[in-house]
């Protein structure tokens, strides 16, 4: 059974905390605020609970208000993160949900959940894939980032088996290793090269990165499915199960 405070208790603690402009001390005389700190202070000691409960319920509200907030996030940046026509898309490009995934080519658990992720829009076939290239393992990752991108906007076609080379690609990715990988799948490279340095790749990695920090998506890989953000790398059940779940509210479900 809870404790109620004693009337005291809660008259000196609405003084003592109240956003009033009157201040505790012009409220109440030295000696009067010293008994008040001491009836507090030993109503504290005898019930330590109530401290626990106010920490446990200032957490659940910080946890409502950034739920709220997220919420509020994904509503407003809506279209930038699922339809900017300069992020790469695989998957069913009509597909009746979009799920967006923040990643980076160089990320152990980014290539950890990538067969999976293949097997989902094998197995599904009706799902669009949005890609947010995401580097922030270094300048490697930034280089990697950067030629995707470069062969997304300048030499689409090749897009594809380029982001499959990388995301299977063994031990370290450097600089060397992306252009021979570019190479191997018929990229231009020396065309790539140059698309790499446009400002329009300066636009959309900074956009991704002010998307991942609104979000409060802290690592890669981030997913997003509807209006749900998942973090780390998830296994391909829970992905089905948000898909399904994108259905289902999509419908009226």
């Amino acid at each position: 059974m809870s404790l109620k405070l004693p009337t005291l208790f809660v008259v000196a603690a609405g003084f003592l905390f109240s956003p009033f402009t009157l201040s505790a001390e012009e409220a109440f005389s030295a000696e009067q605020k010293k008994a008040i700190e001491a009836i507090v202070s030993e109503y504290l000691i005898k019930n330590p609970e109530v401290v626990v409960d106010s920490i446990r319920e200032l957490r659940r509200r910080d946890e409502m208000e950034q739920a709220s907030r997220k919420q509020t996030i994904l509503h407003t940046m809506r279209p930038a993160l699922e339809r900017n026509p300069n992020d790469p898309v695989i998957g069913n490009p009509d597909g009746d949900v979009t799920v967006v995934e923040f990643f980076d080519y160089r990320c152990g658990f980014c290539k950890r959940v990538f067969p999976d992720i293949q097997a989902l829009l094998k197995d599904d076939g009706n799902i669009r894939y949005v890609l947010k290239e995401w580097p922030i393992l270094g300048d490697a990752s930034v280089f990697a980032s950067r030629a995707a991108l470069a062969v997304w906007l300048e030499q689409t076609d090749r897009y594809n088996d380029f982001h499959v080379a990388m995301m299977k690609s063994k031990g370290s990715l450097t600089e060397a290793r992306v252009v021979s990988l570019a190479g191997d799948v018929g990229i231009d490279t020396a065309k790539m090269a140059v698309d790499m340095k446009s400002s329009r790749i300066d636009e959309i990695l900074a956009l991704n990165n002010q998307l991942a920090s609104g979000l409060g998506i802290t690592g890669t890989p981030g997913f997003i499915f509807g209006d749900t953000v998942m973090p780390g790398a998830i296994a391909k059940k829970e992905m089905v199960e948000q898909v399904a779940a994108m259905r289902a509210k999509a419908n009226g479900g």
